[in-house]
């Protein structure tokens, strides 16, 4: 699709691709990384060093992996509740920097409020120009102009700093115009972060975006008057044109910001891990492409490919991911336009798949009672992509398929913690950016699961 920008002129992901070249900074921080790319596009670096990206406005050099600090490792406290695993976020955390990977991305909400701290502890150990923090207005249930300031007053608290380097309007777009405007307009919270940035106590101001169409427009809108200095979006091969509920393709989206001249920060290069995670059929079409790359590589070459893209945020739980991402992007080998032809008609293929478009965010928890939702949603996404959706009684393959869910079910999620506990209460649905009517999606699989063990008694 192509579509104008803001001066008439006609943009398409070719166009963007070709000025990849003369866009993105291509400077290695730290040596002792694996990385390299293998064939095909342009290196945007030196083997075994971070592509680097220089923000427009401040100069700032970027890692293009970010770290996103929503899923932290946990592990049990004292008293048997889950906490995060501060060692393991320390041991992240030095690897992450030692190889250039150097923007944090947190909020007040990330981790069920522990994010924050955890983040800040393991940093500290560090000096603080070498890292960028980000944190966000995360003014959800009461967006008062006391505890607004309250939440932004305590993120320099939680985070040991006395600037923020990237600071955002976090989730706009839920709710619409008149919901953005009660959260950060007609409280004042939007003159008082400008001014705040001016006082130097941010020095890059944005926002976070989920929503439609006519609310980013009206947003992004207001950047006469407010100057965004970046804005995240979900972008990735399948959201590129094909976006779920109330989301908007990213083609969209990252269009219109490079038509400002606006550098974007790519939330979701996964899908919430869903492009790491994909039927069977659809990873040997993959590894047939490429048998030397991971599966995941693909959508985080895309996102990486597009040269106003400042950072792609990645939440690594695990070292793994970390050092497969950080040899990903060390440098990233751009994708060619024969690589974009082939991910698109991918994503088509993935559309076929009727999974749901969770992305264990863990907006929607606590659930008042006790059902782990992302839990039972990831788990039948799981068995979509394996195939073990047992729909008809008669269909070859279905008593495998019905035991593998209910086998998996048991095990993924605790009895108490299911998906027929829900009372369709909806306290979750205005808390999830991809716009799931949960309830619905949970009594729907209480009632399969319930259907497939009336099949199999004794389960």
């Amino acid at each position: 699709m192509e579509k104008k920008n803001i001066s008439g002129k006609n943009i398409s992901r070719r166009d963007f691709l070709k000025a990849a070249g003369s866009t993105a900074v291509t400077a290695g921080i730290a040596a002792g990384c694996a990385g390299g790319s293998r064939n095909g596009g342009q290196h945007e670096g030196t083997p075994g060093e971070m592509t680097v990206r220089t923000n427009h406005v401040t100069g700032d050099k970027v890692g293009l992996l970010g770290y996103g600090c929503m899923r932290w490792p946990m592990t049990a406290g004292d008293d048997g509740k889950e906490i995060i695993d501060q060692e393991q976020v320390n041991r992240l955390v030095d690897r992450a920097l030692e190889c250039g990977v150097n923007y944090f991305d947190t909020s007040p909400v990330y981790c069920q409020g522990l994010s924050e701290k955890a983040t800040a502890i393991a940093l500290s150990r560090h000096p603080r120009s070498s890292y960028y923090l980000a944190t966000k207005l995360s003014n959800f249930s009461n967006w008062s102009t006391e505890n607004s300031m309250l939440m932004y007053r305590k993120s320099f608290e939680n985070l040991q700093t006395d600037y923020i380097d990237y600071y955002l309007l976090h989730s706009v777009g839920g709710g619409g115009i008149s919901h953005f405007n009660a959260r950060y307009v007609d409280n004042g919270m939007t003159d008082f972060l400008v001014k705040e940035r001016e006082a130097g106590r941010i020095r890059n101001l944005g926002f976070s975006f989920h929503g439609d169409m006519e609310s980013f427009d009206y947003v992004l809108g207001l950047h006469d008057k407010v100057r965004w200095d970046f804005v995240q979006i979900q972008m990735n091969y399948v959201d590129w044109k094909h976006a779920s509920g109330d989301n908007v393709n990213a083609e969209y989206l990252y269009g219109e910001l490079a038509g400002r001249g606006i550098q974007a920060v790519i939330m979701e290069p996964l899908l919430g891990g869903r492009l790491s995670r994909v039927p069977e059929h659809i990873a040997t079409r993959l590894k047939e492409r490429d048998p030397y790359r991971s599966i995941a590589s693909w959508a985080f070459r895309f996102a990486g490919s597009f040269p106003e893209v400042l950072t792609v945020l990645s939440g690594m739980t695990y070292m793994e991911h970390l050092e497969e991402n950080i040899s990903t992007y060390s440098p990233l080998e751009t994708l060619t336009d024969e690589d974009l032809d082939f991910l698109e008609e991918t994503a088509v293929l993935m559309l076929q798949y009727p999974t749901i478009p969770c992305n264990d965010c863990k907006y929607c928890m606590p659930c008042p009672y006790g059902i782990d939702i992302p839990a039972v949603l990831l788990h039948y996404n799981k068995c979509v992509n394996e195939g073990n959706i047992a729909q008809d009684s008669g269909a070859e393959g279905y008593r495998k398929a019905r035991r593998a869910y209910l086998v998996g079910y048991s095990r993924a999620v605790e009895k108490v913690r299911q998906a027929d506990h829900c009372i369709g209460c909806k306290q979750c649905i205005p808390h999830c950016p991809q716009s799931i009517n949960i309830p619905h999606e949970l009594h729907r699989i209480a009632r399969y699961v319930e259907d497939l063990k009336r099949a199999m008694p004794g389960m």
